[in-house]
């Protein structure tokens, strides 16, 4: 089979195409036949060594093991180990974080991952939805159930009479945050720099679009939310220490799931009279039973159709070829807006 591997930290050149024997699954894992792969930040900065190094070896990369990137796909089971219960050959799916504690990713045309990591697509549910729910979508759920007063899960209802501001809304991470929010019931604003990023977000679902470049946002935003924000899904801490203080609620959340730099300050006494609550997300150590609750809902979300990509929904879509995943790792690294997939086994 195909597979993309590198044996080396660095650039998108240590990336290679590869002939490899295909793996079989063991006790409680499947293997997915991988159609769509999903690329995010954490793919090329693993890859770079900013994030997690790669494992064995020296720092030449000698006698390394060949490892495959990207956390997010979607496929079809085609092989299912001992123990496995409710997956069967045949199963349409997506997968999440098949790299983390692994050197096996979707960057292939057959993947074997721990069977809980790969989870039925809804049906009607594309593999493109698919492949861009994992880090963005599991992230956002993160960010959207943190508040100390809930709720820790979502579904229709579940936000209803709470206003959530998404920084950033024309990202990944910001798109699945305002289609869960909106689905959920809440009023969602977003900042964006740009009306091209206020049509994505608008078209995402946001109920109003505010150009952080312009004018005082922070007062643009109380006027649309007086009693302040109850949860902020904050993309650039640092940078938006001061608007989130001037407009999150008194015992608000805010939601850090991005890292632009090393330090901040923080107006303690400003936080702290307003009760706030700073969580910090990181998709790989929030626990196994925050990403449980993340898979159900995101699944229960795509079934109802509330986690669409593509020009419509806000999240344009940039494809490439399995040889081209180089290439595809740059686009992200470089800061092309809207989702990055790459074609790997024709559907």
């Amino acid at each position: 089979m195909r597979a993309i591997v590198y044996t080396s930290t660095g650039g998108s050149e240590v990336l290679n195409l590869v002939e490899r024997e295909e793996a079989h699954a063991g006790p409680g894992q499947v293997r997915v036949r991988i159609h769509v792969s999903g690329v995010n930040p954490t793919d090329w900065k693993r890859r770079a060594a900013q994030t997690a190094p790669a494992t064995g070896g020296g720092a030449d990369g000698s006698d390394a093991p060949a490892i495959v990137p990207n956390q997010d796909g979607a496929g079809v089971v085609d092989e299912v180990g001992d123990g496995v219960e409710g997956l069967a050959v045949g199963d349409r799916v997506w997968v999440f974080l098949a790299q983390h504690e692994s050197d096996d990713g979707t960057a292939q045309e057959v993947a074997v991952v721990e069977a809980w990591k790969a989870v039925k697509l809804p049906d009607g549910v594309s593999f493109d939805v698919g492949a861009s729910l994992g880090v963005p979508a599991m992230t956002a759920h993160r960010a959207l159930t943190v508040h100390e007063d809930g709720p820790r899960r979502l579904a229709p209802g579940s936000l209803d009479g709470r206003t959530v501001l998404v920084t950033g809304g024309a990202g990944a991470v910001g798109h699945a945050a305002i289609q869960l929010a909106r689905w959920a019931g809440a009023t969602v604003i977003t900042t964006i720099s740009s009306d091209a990023k206020a049509a994505l977000a608008t078209d995402a679902g946001a109920h109003f679009a505010i150009d952080y470049t312009q004018g005082d946002p922070a007062a643009a935003i109380r006027e649309l939310a007086p009693d302040g924000v109850d949860i902020v899904v904050d993309v650039d801490f640092i940078r938006n220490v001061g608007l989130v203080a001037a407009v999150v609620a008194t015992r608000g959340s805010v939601a850090i799931y991005a890292n632009s730099g090393s330090d901040i300050r923080i107006p303690i006494r400003e936080w702290m009279g307003l009760n706030a609550r700073l969580q910090f997300v990181l998709l790989y150590t929030v626990g196994d039973e925050a990403l449980r609750a993340g898979v159900e809902d995101v699944t229960a979300a795509a079934a109802a159709g509330a986690l669409e990509v593509g020009d419509a929904t806000g999240l344009p879509l940039t494809r490439f070829s399995l040889a081209d995943t180089a290439a595809a790792h740059d686009a992200v690294e470089g800061g092309v807006v809207g989702k990055v997939l790459i074609d790997v086994t024709a559907s």
